[in-house]
């Protein structure tokens, strides 16, 4: 069954271990994102770590290669269990952080990023975008090649690249919506049981949670879905 990865996108760590408390023991798995790291830096993975809780720390590396080797030791020994650098970073990028990950942190390689649109990345890459599905596709072909864990990517594109890559090869999605909920800046978003049947093999979910009035009836709705949606266990 798919995993729920929950978005601490908070401003700080008063706010993000608030929020831990107040879901308990079903959120079990983390995401510590830019924001948060920039506020409080490593302690705050230090003490959800100390709590029992895996952490998924999100923060894109994509940099010259010495560098992001030294930014992923250091994610080594914080015991985060998934970590994302940029696929647009270059084949020699990704090998180095392969190899400074050692096997002990999932590297995730980020694609496209669900808050744009082939328009979006016209622009930035220059070329015209025919179809974003195959462009995702092509940079998780690249994760894989310079052997990475998994990639980021979008439900809409999941199910589409999934035949084209390893049974083993993580697919995590974030942009994660309940029915009915604002998609607020992301463009291509999903239900939690959308992406379940699109094959994601774990679901980032930060607003829908972090942003309801009570974050834990909202995770359960979550997990439900989640497991509504979970294929038949094989005999």
């Amino acid at each position: 069954m798919a995993g729920v990865i929950v978005a601490l996108d908070t401003p700080d760590r008063a706010a993000a271990l608030s929020l831990v408390d107040r879901l308990g023991e079903p959120a079990t798995f983390y995401k510590v994102g830019l924001q948060l790291f920039s506020s409080e830096g490593p302690g705050v993975v230090r003490e959800l770590r100390a709590r029992g809780k895996r952490v998924f720390l999100d923060l894109k590396l994509h940099d010259i290669p010495n560098t992001v080797a030294g930014a992923v030791r250091q994610a080594v020994d914080l015991e985060v269990e998934l970590l994302t650098v940029h696929v647009s970073g270059g084949m020699p990028m990704l090998e180095a952080a392969r190899e400074a990950a050692e096997g002990r942190v999932g590297l995730l390689g980020v694609t496209v990023l669900t808050s744009m649109s082939a328009a979006d990345v016209e622009v930035v890459w220059g070329r015209e975008i025919l179809s974003i599905r195959e462009e995702v596709q092509r940079m998780a072909g690249l994760a894989a090649e310079a052997g990475l864990a998994g990639a980021v990517a979008s439900a809409m594109e999941v199910g589409w690249i999934r035949p084209h890559l390893s049974d083993g090869f993580l697919l995590v999605t974030p942009g994660i919506r309940l029915a009915g909920n604002d998609v607020g800046d992301q463009k291509r978003v999903a239900t939690p049981a959308s992406a379940v049947e699109a094959g994601s093999d774990y679901l980032v979910v930060g607003r829908t949670i972090t942003a309801a009035e009570d974050p834990a009836a909202v995770l359960a709705r979550v997990l439900e879905d989640v497991r509504a949606a979970a294929p038949p266990a094989k005999p």
